[in-house]
């Protein structure tokens, strides 16, 4: 391959990459299967080996990947939480083995095999046997502090004693999987139903959804479980297996999965790996592999860690299960950036549990690779058990009456021709006004971590698009109670409620209305930078692209793409349009002169009236307090509101000064 296009082919890699990162470990909506995700990482790893003059910062194998979730308090790991290179076969478990006794140069290896659990990682932190906190993951090196979401599940001990020690280490910081059963995951989406809400895809999304929740109050409903599978740091205290980790941990009183055994070769590893992979189905809780783990502790010292994986521990990924059906049809799916993607209509098919009736192609060039065509039988599967995935066609079963699909020319929302970037493999529509891409853009602009308007679901939008009541974002903010209370979804109280939500929106934190705006690679994290550092939308509108790259955690495609963003006019006509209907463009910096509470901390307990728990902690960071989330003798107040919980006491028992919401107002200016 030559250079120039070995340069273009890494650019496209690590934006494919980067993204599915993102819809996993942020977004929690993964749209490829772990198989496929691996391979793109290999093909990009095998081309940076090849010419690392490509290799950048920003590149997915320079780091661990996922990223602190905005919300919660960031806090930093006693050791990195890294993730684990997957395999997929027994050859591949065969490799690993020989890597470890190669670099060991030991022929005898135990292994200890456990099952994955297919949850949310945690690191919990003890000491002297007391609980102290609760974290994500995150990127590997920080994570968010979860403590009060961890607190609600039963499991997780507040305090321990090792049984098989004399005494407890002065720090530990014990590691599980947080996760949600089959059972319970059934009963709340059966409950979203009833209340027409959007239903969780999977255990895994609605455990991490839960574990992101500011109010503990609805996490501590959603019956969360967990599983702990070792220790990262520890300190006073030795240990020389990891199954003796493992014991200690149960005798002290840690829910430690019963489903792992000690494996004297890597032929009874795979045997055991195996034996699970049928009896899966029969628990009550998903797995979706097995990990397996060089058991001596000195040995995994000695083999280390790559700046992503360690060396002594990896994943086997069970095949996906694949069935099936026959296409009937390609439909063309319009999304929110005006990507077209075709979606393959088949015979409905059982695939891990569920009856699927539609599964993606991705691109036509993933329909021309697997020379599909319209009449063909073709095997689906679940992509990491989630998104349905045309991969095979069963040509063997081809008949003669078969139709090519080909790609359409022009919008099928709009008609408007479509382009494609020599870059990428996607089709667009690049019109600003697609009614597809507008409905998809609408959703987004209202949706919680963006504008936050109450009663504008999927449905609502949708009608008003088609009855041409939406034209824009600013278009929200032009519709009439006497309108809208015609319409077949309203009556008067749900009419004056949007109208209420709609008024309510337009003060919103600025980085609320960058998210909203939809600008490619920028999620909440990102906003919240962007709006932390201009302080305005115009500050923003007049920047160049080294000015955004001079930001830490905004790399050179995201600085790009917020640069065209606000060079292109039809979007700077909806910001000004949005001026107009008075929504607010500036960062609440200084309500009063200098930063109100700057170099203060504030607590918050209960609820009040006027602010979210996010709102009101983002108003404290932007007027130079710390909102923390638990309370001290350094805490300078305590904001209370309905329902106070126990933090309420401890204030008055530190004698921290206590305000309620009415003077908290009072103080801002408000």
């Amino acid at each position: 391959m030559k250079k120039e296009k070995a340069k273009r082919k890494i650019g496209q890699l690590k934006k494919e990459i980067n993204r599915h990162n993102r819809l996993y470990y942020v977004e929690n909506k993964p749209e490829i299967s772990d198989a496929e995700y691996d391979r793109l990482y290999k093909e990009l790893e095998s081309l940076e080996k090849e010419y690392p003059e490509f290799i950048t910062a920003d590149s997915p194998t320079q780091k661990v990947g996922g990223e602190v979730i905005e919300g919660f308090e960031v806090v930093t790991h006693l050791s990195p939480m890294l993730s684990m290179d997957n395999t997929y076969s027994h050859e591949e478990l065969r490799e690993f083995d020989k890597r470890v006794k190669k670099f060991l140069k030991e022929d005898n290896i135990d292994y200890t095999v456990e099952l994955k659990i297919d949850g949310v990682s945690v690191a919990l932190l003890y000491r002297n046997g007391k609980f102290v906190r609760g974290a994500t993951r995150g990127d590997g090196i920080r994570g968010d502090d979860i403590s009060n979401n961890v607190k609600t599940i039963k499991s997780v001990p507040m305090d321990f004693s090792f049984k098989m020690h004399k005494k407890n280490p002065d720090v530990a910081e014990v590691r599980g999987e947080a996760y949600m059963t089959k059972k319970v995951f059934e009963e709340i989406n059966k409950e979203k139903k009833k209340m027409k809400g959007p239903l969780f895809a999977n255990p895994r999304n609605a455990c991490a959804g839960s574990l992101k929740l500011l109010d503990s109050r609805i996490t501590a409903k959603r019956s969360l479980e967990m599983w702990i599978w070792g220790i990262g740091y520890y300190e006073n205290i030795d240990f020389e297996s990891h199954h003796e980790v493992l014991k200690c941990l149960k005798e002290s009183g840690f829910k430690v999965n019963p489903n792992h055994k000690l494996c004297g070769s890597i032929e009874e590893v795979m045997e055991y790996c195996d034996s699970w992979q049928d009896k899966k189905e029969n628990l009550d809780y998903e797995i979706d592999g097995m990990v397996i783990k060089v058991n001596n502790l000195n040995w995994q010292k000695k083999l280390g860690q790559t700046s992503k994986s360690p060396r002594w521990m990896i994943a086997y990924k069970f095949p996906a299960e694949k069935v099936l059906t026959k296409l009937l049809d390609v439909s063309m799916q319009v999304g929110r950036t005006g990507i077209v993607t075709p979606v393959a209509v088949m015979k409905p098919v059982r695939i891990s549990g569920t009856t699927v009736s539609r599964a993606t192609l991705h691109n036509f060039d993933e329909i021309n690779r697997l020379d599909a065509r319209i009449g063909d039988y073709i095997y689906v599967e679940k992509s990491g058990e989630i998104i349905p995935k045309v991969v095979r066609v069963a040509k063997e079963k081809r008949a003669r009456n078969t139709r090519a699909i080909k790609a359409p020319s022009d919008c099928p929302s709009c008609g408007s021709p479509l382009t494609r970037d020599p870059e990428e493999v996607a089709i667009r529509c690049d019109n600003a006004a697609c009614p597809e891409q507008l409905k998809r853009n609408l959703f987004h602009f209202v949706s919680k971590s963006a504008m936050d308007i109450e009663g504008m679901g999927e449905a609502v939008i949708n009608m008003l698009v088609d009855k041409k009541m939406l034209k824009d974002f600013s278009s929200i903010y032009g519709l009439k109670f006497e309108e809208l209370k015609k319409l077949e979804r309203f009556a008067d109280k749900s009419a004056s409620n949007l109208i209420e939500a709609i008024e309510k929106s337009k003060s919103n934190e600025l980085h609320n209305l960058i998210f909203g705006l939809g600008i490619r690679h920028v999620g909440t994290r990102a906003a919240w930078i962007l709006a932390s550092e201009f302080c305005s939308i115009d500050k923003i509108k007049e920047a160049k692209i080294e000015d955004f790259m001079m930001i830490n955690e905004i790399g050179p495609v995201m600085a790009e793409s917020i640069h065209n963003f606000f060079k292109t006019p039809k979007n700077i006509e909806i910001i000004e349009k949005l001026k107009q209907k008075g929504i607010n463009t500036f960062k609440i910096k200084e309500l009063k002169e200098g930063r109100l509470f700057s170099g203060k901390t504030i607590v918050l307990t209960g609820t009040l009236e006027g602010f979210s728990r996010e709102k009101i902690e983002n108003l404290i960071r932007s007027l130079g307090g710390n909102a923390s989330r638990s309370i001290s003798k350094n805490t300078d107040f305590l904001l209370c509101g309905k329902e106070p919980g126990s933090k309420l006491d401890k204030a008055k028992e530190l004698g921290v000064k206590i305000i309620d919401e009415k003077e908290f107002k009072k103080m801002i200016g408000k």
